[in-house]
């Protein structure tokens, strides 16, 4: 995986959901190794998390150009000098090539912006974010207008900022109300809040503190960020009365439809920049996670014959090129010395029974 600031979304993936690397080559005569599959990239936005079927996280790619191998590819077999012996001068056999790994990841994408607007649906935040930057988000008069994060570029004097806003917070959102962790979990990656409240509503303050607590119960270390309060709406009577008589410090009165009050409140966001902490981590490379699999020779007995299962096993029917009258061989002796004979007999196996190991079936025969 490779992170990448030309991508803004996941929806190559949505078109594309499988994706498969070379296998390693045979290997050949004349000491012939096969070469190793070929790296496949898959490039995907900063700020996405590579999570396992379980949803444990395999890798974080917070930063641009963040790389982490997330399964590891298919290996060249081995030419046939590596099985010459006393007995065997000149083998004519040699090992196929492997396939990779192969495992189910999901990718999860958390914007990164240095700025976010939080606050309940319908207040503004889409007007203020176009008003600031030159995002163009969907702008409508109900509930959810905006159902995916919208980003824009802001200019100041002091350089580009990143704003992001985040659809609208109702109560419950904290537990996953009106899509609220959908919602919550792009505020996590911004450095600084601004909390954007609507100055027309009967009790603005009330609706300002609802958010705050959801923001609160979702993550406090999201909350104790550097936060602004922004009243939009200044445009309306309402609003207007609201300013006049507030005493509460730190607020930015705005309208969207007017811009009065927006240079203000950019001023406040980079200034807030400034002093904020960076919320993310480098990011780390991930531990591989891939299904356990264990050296302990079983045999099951089975509807259809008996199924052989074991690392060891499974390994040399991988590695074995079961066309060569030699390697057919050799594989056979080898099934003898890691006892899965003796298991099978010891099982019941007759002769003539199904043998099944890696997907691959056998006719049993002493």
């Amino acid at each position: 995986m490779r992170a990448t600031t030309q991508l803004g979304d996941l929806s190559l993936y949505k078109q594309q959901a499988r994706w498969q690397a070379q296998a390693g080559a045979n290997g050949a005569g004349g000491r012939k190794t096969g070469r190793d599959g070929a790296d496949l990239v898959l490039e995907v936005p900063v700020g996405t998390l590579v999570l396992d079927e379980e949803g444990g996280l395999m890798a974080d790619l917070a930063l641009p150009g963040a790389r982490s191998v997330v399964a590891r590819g298919g290996v060249g077999g081995r030419g046939n000098v590596h099985f010459k012996s006393s007995r065997q001068h000149a083998p004519d056999y040699a090992e196929p090539g492997l396939k990779g790994d192969e495992l189910t990841i999901t990718f999860d994408l958390k914007l990164i912006a240095d700025v976010g607007l939080v606050g309940p649906p319908n207040v503004g935040k889409s007007s203020v974010l176009a008003s600031l930057t030159a995002a163009r988000p969907e702008v409508g008069n109900y509930a959810f207008t905006t159902l995916d994060p919208a980003l824009g570029v802001a200019e100041s004097s002091a350089g580009r900022f990143v704003i992001a806003e985040i659809p609208g917070l109702v109560e419950g959102a904290s537990r996953g109300a009106g899509l609220g962790h959908r919602f919550l979990r792009h505020a996590e990656r911004t450095r600084v809040l601004v909390y954007v409240v609507d100055g027309s509503a009967p009790d603005p303050w009330q609706g300002l503190e609802d958010v705050i607590g959801e923001v609160a119960r979702f993550s406090p270390e999201l909350a104790a960020r550097p936060y602004l309060v922004a009243v939009n709406k200044l445009d309306l009577e309402e609003t207007q009365k609201l300013r006049k008589r507030t005493r509460r410090k730190g607020v930015h009165f705005t309208s969207a439809l007017t811009g009065e009050g927006l240079p203000e409140l950019r001023d406040a966001m980079v200034k807030a920049l400034a002093g904020a902490p960076e919320p993310m981590a480098p990011a780390r490379p991930a531990k591989i996670k891939l299904a356990p699999t264990s050296s302990k020779l079983v045999v099951e007995r089975k509807d259809w014959g008996f199924a052989v299962s074991g690392s060891r096993v499974e390994h040399l029917v991988s590695h074995t090129d079961l066309e060569s009258t030699g390697s057919l061989q050799r594989f056979q002796n080898e099934l003898d010395r890691l006892g899965v004979n003796e298991a099978l007999e010891a099982a019941g196996v007759q002769p003539g029974d199904t043998v099944r190991i890696s997907g691959i079936e056998f006719e049993y025969q002493p």
